[in-house]
């Protein structure tokens, strides 16, 4: 693998070995591929797996590789699609790759990340909560990001919230979701704690890092009363 300023690139050969023989390849530090896309057959490819295992840990599934098929001159721009492994090891049984046109727009889903900190959180005591993880979007497979940043930094009060329509992304790719939908918003610590206990005598699950979240607050609130 080899990563330039604006690609990555994975090197994988052609691949005779079908069927169940391809237990062989993973004996030998081998992972059976496919490349396919629209109008593309499917072609059987195989890769070394220390290399399919640090393209993954930097592409994941958002970020287009520049997949370099032995015998071609020219590279392949590909997704990631799917990822086999075993349930028991995590070993990688079989990886996919979609081919892609770069004149040809895409859909795909990517992660939102927040960073920065909230100022309300600090100064008045209130919790930052992440309604939407994952955002549809549709654009040229050269102009979508891996990734979008949620900037919390401006959320000052509580109940301040950043919208979908507040994010900044490129004009050149288009959000597939209600631009007036809430990403992250800064509730008061009594609402958050009214919410859990109605979830809990409704039997619903509560997610782990709210419940995590309210104990915090009730365990700096005591240090404070002592």
């Amino acid at each position: 693998m080899t990563q330039a300023a604006t690609q990555i690139e994975l090197a994988v050969t052609p691949r005779s070995i079908l069927g169940k023989k391809v237990k062989t390849l993973r004996r030998q530090g081998i992972t059976p591929a496919n490349i396919y896309g629209h109008g593309i057959p499917s072609e059987a490819v195989q890769v070394p797996t220390p290399d399919l295992a640090r393209t993954i840990r930097v592409v994941g599934r958002n970020t287009m590789l520049q997949l370099h098929v032995e015998g071609e001159r020219k590279r392949r721009p590909v997704f990631v699609r799917h990822v086999q492994r075993d349930s028991m090891t995590d070993e990688f049984l079989h990886v996919d790759f979609y081919q892609v046109s770069l004149k040809e727009k895409i859909r795909i889903e990517v992660p939102l990340v927040i960073v920065g900190e909230a100022p309300a959180v600090g100064v008045h005591h209130g919790i930052l909560l992440q309604s939407v993880n994952v955002i549809a979007m549709e654009g040229l497979p050269g102009d979508l990001p891996p990734h979008i940043e949620v900037d919390v930094s401006g959320l000052e009060d509580i109940d301040d919230a950043i919208h979908v329509k507040d994010l900044q992304v490129s004009p050149d790719v288009t959000l597939l979701i209600d631009p007036d939908l809430v990403v992250a918003k800064v509730a008061a610590p009594r609402m958050v704690e009214e919410e859990v206990g109605e979830a809990v005598e409704e039997g619903v699950k509560v997610p782990e890092e709210e419940v995590v979240e309210k104990e915090k607050e009730e365990a700096e609130g005591k240090e404070e009363e002592g």
